[in-house]
């Protein structure tokens, strides 16, 4: 395990040697130039000092300090920079170029003039010491102009009604508002989707001319739109599609000669369809062709029907081409290249936490076209161990727990439902999953699990951000045993509810629903709300039906199906977001996350562990690891020296959690190693209760009781760097613990104990063994926390 004192004593020894290297890099230019070292912008509007900065060439920015050092490092010799042999390692230094900041300059001033400014002047001015320079644009902006008058002129009548209906009550050009050109941008924008979503193929943007006339002495800004006819007709012409044509052709250089190519004519699909592969059949694929015979023309189905045939997975490129037959017919060619059919990969991860370490391995493979449709089958399988030091004997003997799993998943791009159902896919792609999984848990001398589930899935869209899942069947069988010393161990202390509660077989028949509302942004800089609410229920067609016939029982007055206990509960969770855009890449996001598990009927006092809650983990509360936190304010140094070890992460779990995250989110660097570099600092609370007492809540410091939950809520923050692949994004959070609940409430802020630490770890160890206090948990992980 890490020592983190002299860890970030080492880090921060080298990240100031590694400034340092950065500042003297100006000795390695030859004489006469200079190390552009700071640029500013002064006397620009606030608002718009970040978006001009962009204007500046990118040559005459500041280098990233790492960035530079790293070339320098790699591409000096002799005190000087080679010539010859560069290595492409870091980012070379950007010397003051003044062609380039008067272009700068220049590119700053009509970046005002678009907003309005338009008797802006920008001066530049350079400031050279020691072969470096600082540069500095003086901005006087002049009067801000407001818009004027607006008049119009469309030569087509058709194309006057489309205007006024579609583009003028959505319009952003108001008399009175400042000037901005963007607004003028979306306006020509908005009426070219428009005409091109109401069958006009041929319109142009250029159609679309605004005239702008201003008036120093009023400040204003007059505006003339003029929409114009083509010149070689008199009115925009409507196009209607004549015939479709599909085909499916092989990547370049492949050959297949395994199945027969499929030519077909399809009179009630009016399409003409040839595969070149022999592998896919065109009614599934047509159903997400929106672009149909005697159909006018339509952007929008166009664009439409490139996302679903994306979204199958089946395809790797998509084309949709036109060819005019006559004066306003069009045919229409869809041409798609499939994606290799089989495909394999193999990821892998370390874990640490808590003195232990461990790595888990996964296989997924997948078919991409099992029958035709691009239906996808995926076989997942995933193996999982951690290691205790702690355990005596070799490595063999240090097993704390593994963890193996096999999944198969079938999914279907469209809903296989015994009836008629509206979904057409225009929103998003609907999806049918068949899935099964098998897991196999063991932890040493403690706990081994057998769980097998069957599951059916639906989801779809009702609208662009409104997504449903439901899952009518979830089939799930389960048969978890006990360690037999340990359980004697257990039985010997009393805790003969959580030997029930683990020590059994069930079986389980239910069904689930999510909605989710604005999934589709999670990733956007804007201004949004997410929100996402499941509810789930198992057991009560058994409980029906166990009212109608005889089922049998068990000593515990259990009714059993197939000669175990059914499940009955119900569980829901809401998970609500709010999204603030602050500019640049700056983001705050506010968060609440809360859910209850009710037990009822045929095991009204268990709940399953799998069903639980659990506070702490990477995407909630950081600070605690995950499983670690609650319930109330709970603390394991009443659970006996000989079972805390086992006991570990199954005696921390509830049926209440309420959770609240603060996070602001920034950009550090712009270029890191070929990535962005963002940074995060965050704010996390709450916990998790249960409903009622148990063996190790006996005393009630794990139920909920609202004249004390307040008092038991914990409290966390830290600071994240996240490294934004585009594709994808590495997160490493650190999370310090402010207020800890498992303590007295006197002592329950162990903040103030953190430059105390080693007396206060020796403490908490004396009374805890063998679970050690961490003030700092590190989460390594891909993808944003929320």
């Amino acid at each position: 395990m890490i020592d983190r004192y002299p860890f970030f004593a080492y880090a921060s020894i080298t990240l100031l040697l590694l400034i340092f290297a950065s500042c003297r890099s100006a000795k390695y230019l030859e004489d006469g130039e200079a190390l552009v070292t700071d640029v500013d912008i002064v006397g620009v509007p606030s608002t718009l000092k970040e978006s001009a900065a962009a204007y500046v060439s990118n040559e005459i920015q500041p280098n990233s300090r790492l960035n530079l050092t790293l070339y320098n490092f790699f591409n000096t010799r002799d005190g000087r920079y080679k010539k010859e042999g560069i290595r492409n390692i870091g980012q070379p230094p950007h010397i003051l170029d003044s062609s380039l900041v008067v272009l700068s300059s220049t590119q700053i001033g009509r970046y005002l003039q678009t907003k309005g400014y338009f008797n802006a002047d920008v001066s530049p001015k350079v400031e050279v010491k020691r072969k470096k320079a600082r540069v500095q644009f003086d901005v006087a902006p002049g009067p801000l102009f407001l818009v004027g008058d607006i008049s119009y002129s469309i030569a087509d009548p058709a194309v006057v009604k489309i205007y006024e209906n579609h583009v003028r009550p959505f319009s952003s050009l108001k008399k009175g508002s400042p000037f901005d050109s963007s607004d003028l941008l979306d306006e020509r924008e908005r009426l070219y989707l428009k005409m091109k979503e109401h069958g006009y193929y041929d319109y142009l943007r250029q159609y679309m001319r605004v005239g702008i006339d201003t008036t120093a002495l009023l400040k204003q800004a007059a505006l003339h739109i003029d929409v114009q006819n083509p010149s070689d007709s008199g009115k925009h012409v409507i196009y209607t599609i004549d015939s479709v044509f599909v085909k499916t052709v092989l990547p370049d250089g492949q050959e297949e000669r395994l199945r027969p190519r499929i030519s077909l004519v399809d009179t009630t699909l009016k399409i003409t369809y040839e595969d070149q592969t022999g592998r896919f059949r065109l009614k599934p694929l047509s159903n997400y062709m929106y672009v149909r015979s005697g159909q006018p023309y339509n952007l929008k189905m166009e664009t439409q029907s490139y996302d679903r045939l994306y979204e199958m997975n089946g395809f790797r490129n998509v084309k949709i081409n036109y060819q005019r037959i006559d004066s306003n017919r069009l045919h229409v060619y869809y041409e798609l290249i499939p994606r290799p059919v089989m495909a394999n990969q193999v990821e892998g991860e370390f874990t640490f936490s808590s003195g232990m370490s461990g790595f888990n391995v996964g296989n997924t493979f997948s078919h991409r076209n099992v029958f035709g449709g691009a239906e996808q089958l995926e076989v997942k399988l995933r193996y999982g161990v951690l290691f205790d030091p702690r355990l005596e004997g070799g490595l063999a003997n240090k097993i704390f727990n593994n963890d193996f799993q096999v999944g198969v998943n079938l999914i279907f791009p469209r809903l296989l439902t015994p009836f008629s159902n509206s979904s057409t896919g225009t929103y998003g792609l609907p999806r049918t999953t068949f899935s099964s999984t098998v897991q196999l848990f063991q932890q040493d001398a403690t706990y081994s699990n057998q769980y097998f589930t069957n599951v059916l899935n639906y989801s779809w869209y009702s609208g662009y951000n409104a997504q449903h899942s439901l899952t009518p069947v979830s089939l799930e069988y389960r048969r978890g045993r006990l360690d037999r010393n340990f359980r004697r161990r257990l039985e010997e202390e009393g805790y003969f509810l959580y030997i029930r509660s683990n020590d059994r077989a069930y079986f389980g028949l239910g069904a689930q629903y999510a909605f989710t509302y604005n999934a589709k942004k999670l990733l956007r800089l804007e201004d949004f709300s997410y929100f996402r609410v499941g509810v789930e229920s198992s057991g009560n067609l058994l409980g029906l039906a166990s009212t109608l016939f005889r089922f049998e029982r068990s000593d515990d007055k259990e009714r059993l199906l197939f000669g175990v206990p059914y499940l009955q509960y119900a569980k829901t969770e809401v998970d609500y977001r709010w999204y603030k855009y602050l500019g640049g890449n700056k983001q705050f996001v506010l968060r609440f996350n809360g859910g209850i598990a009710i037990p009822y009927g045929n095991n009204s006092q268990l709940l399953i562990f799998e069903k639980s809650f659990y506070g702490g983990g990477m995407n909630g509360i950081r600070a605690w690891q995950a499983r670690t936190l609650g319930p109330g304010n709970y603390s394991r140094a009443t659970v006996p020296d000989n079972l805390r070890l086992n006991l570990r992460n199954l005696d921390q779990l509830g049926e209440l959690k309420l959770e609240t995250n603060a996070e602001y989110r920034f950009r550090l660097l712009n270029n890191f190693l070929g990535a962005k570099l963002n940074g995060a600092t965050f704010l996390d609370a709450g916990n998790i209760w249960l409903l009622k007492n148990n063996e190790f809540t006996n005393d009630g410091s794990g139920t909920f009781k609202a004249d004390k939950f307040l008092s038991q809520i914990a409290l966390g923050t830290g600071f994240g760097l996240r490294m934004d692949m585009d594709y994808f994004i590495i997160r490493l959070d650190a999370g310090l613990k402010l207020k800890d609940p498992q303590f007295a409430e006197g002592n329950q802020w162990v903040i103030k104990e953190l430059f105390n630490a080693r007396a206060f770890k020796r403490a908490f160890y004396e009374t805890h063994y063998p679970d050690r206090y961490s003030f700092i948990q590190y989460n390594f992980s891909v993808g944003l926390p929320f």
